[in-house]
Formats: structure tokens, C-alpha cells, sequence
């Protein structure tokens, strides 16, 4: 599609902020006002259509898609949307180790154990350690406290932590990312995830379309995370 529009502008409207393309406003996939409740992911997403050529290249888009899906898909069921993300609690990449005797499992208890010990302690709540593939079950407490969180997150957020979530097979991840404190915490959180793949590759020797995808993803993981968190302001 070629740019149909010169100016980009931004404008503060009832209820959020919306990009202006010569002075209209843009709406959503489905048609609706493409309002977001900052101006700090008003300004992303203007950033996004101003970086347009003379082709709109509708993949260098990604924050716009996700404001789509926050307004479109998220606002209307937040609610099963949540729930869908307490069952990844249930087998969450950092609660799943190796047999005890195998020596990645050392590793994970390295890396993994005081990642997971913190989020516990940030949430008040236990989760069970697995060793192998069987499944255990996680406390139901547990979850209820997770399931709760997430219903008091804002549809933006949730469509970032639902991008993040399905990324890392880890609902602990995503929320501890969302969380962090610190600019560099989303990357070291992927990265601690990533574990087990980093382990087999320095193991067996690297592929580097394998490596390419886990950028791409990486990429994805922390776009994700930046626009939950400018939506939270």
C-alpha cells in the first residue's frame, strides 16, 4: 500500500490519545477509535506510521497491531483471556526442570530458582517444582492469585502480557517482566527462559536459523513488554 498521508500528529482525545494522519484519526482493524491510554504509547505508535516510506509496510507496524488486538480482541474477553493465561501457570517453563542428577538441572536451579523464589515472594504464593515432563498440578491458590492479577491489568497490558506469556511458555516470566524494576530486566528474564535451548546449543552446536528465530522472538518478547509498560504509564 502506498502512504496515503504526510503528517503525523498526535491528539489528545476523551478517554486516551490517538495518532492523527493528516489530522484524521486512525482506527482499529475492526473499525473502532484506536485510542490508548498514554501518551507515551500515543507517541510509539506515531513513531511507527511516521517511519513509513513512500510503501506502507504493514510488518514494521507491530505496536499498532497490538493496540488492534488490545481494543479489538482483549477489551471484550479480558475474562477468558485471563483464564487462558492461568493454565500456562500450570506448566510454566521455570517451575519444569531436569532430573536432579542430570547436570542442567543444576544449571536451572542456578538460574531458575531465584527468579521463581522471587516472584513467589513478590505474589505470596508457592508453586510446585516439577522434575521430568510429567504434569503436577499447581496449587490452587496459587493460580486464584495470578488469575486475580491479571484481571487488574488494563486490556493493553494484557495483550502484552499474552504476547509475552505465549513467547516464553511462562506466565512467571511475563509478569516478572512487566514488573521489573530495572530497563535491562525484561532481557535477562528472556534470556534466563531460554535456558534449556542455550544449554542444547552449546551442547550439540548452533543452527543459526534456530538462532535467528530465538532473536525474533526475543525481539517480539521485549516489544511486548515495552508496550505493556507504556500503557501502564
Amino acid at each position: 500500500m502506498r502512504r496515503f498521508y504526510k503528517d503525523v500528529t498526535l491528539g489528545a482525545q476523551p478517554g486516551g490519545w490517538q495518532v492523527l494522519l493528516d489530522g484524521r484519526g486512525v482506527k482499529t482493524v475492526g473499525g473502532a477509535v484506536q485510542l490508548v491510554p498514554t501518551r507515551a504509547l500515543g507517541e510509539a505508535l506515531a513513531a511507527e506510521w511516521a517511519r513509513q516510506g513512500e510503501k506502507i509496510d504493514p510488518a514494521s507496524l507491530p505496536l499498532r497491531d497490538l493496540a488492534d488486538y488490545a481494543i479489538d480482541i482483549v477489551t471484550p474477553g479480558a475474562a477468558a483471556i485471563a483464564q487462558g493465561l492461568v493454565a500456562y501457570a500450570e506448566t510454566d517453563t521455570l517451575c519444569y526442570r531436569a532430573d536432579p542428577d542430570e547436570p542442567l538441572y543444576a544449571r536451572q536451579m542456578d538460574v531458575w530458582e531465584p527468579l521463581l523464589s522471587a516472584f513467589e515472594a513478590a505474589h505470596g504464593i508457592a508453586l510446585v517444582r516439577v522434575s521430568g515432563v510429567l504434569h503436577r498440578p499447581q496449587p490452587a491458590p496459587a493460580l486464584a492469585v495470578l488469575h486475580q492479577r491479571l484481571l487488574t491489568l488494563d486490556p493493553f497490558a494484557l495483550a502484552g502480557v499474552e504476547a509475552m506469556t505465549k513467547l516464553a511458555a511462562s506466565l512467571v516470566t511475563a509478569l516478572a517482566a512487566l514488573d521489573a524494576a530495572h530497563e535491562d530486566e525484561p532481557r535477562a528474564l528472556w534470556q534466563a527462559v531460554c535456558l534449556e535451548e542455550e544449554w542444547q546449543a552449546d551442547l550439540w552446536g548452533r543452527d543459526w536459523e534456530a538462532e535467528e528465530r530465538r532473536a525474533r522472538r526475543e525481539a517480539d518478547f521485549l516489544r511486548a513488554c515495552a508496550f505493556a509498560k507504556m500503557a501502564q504509564g
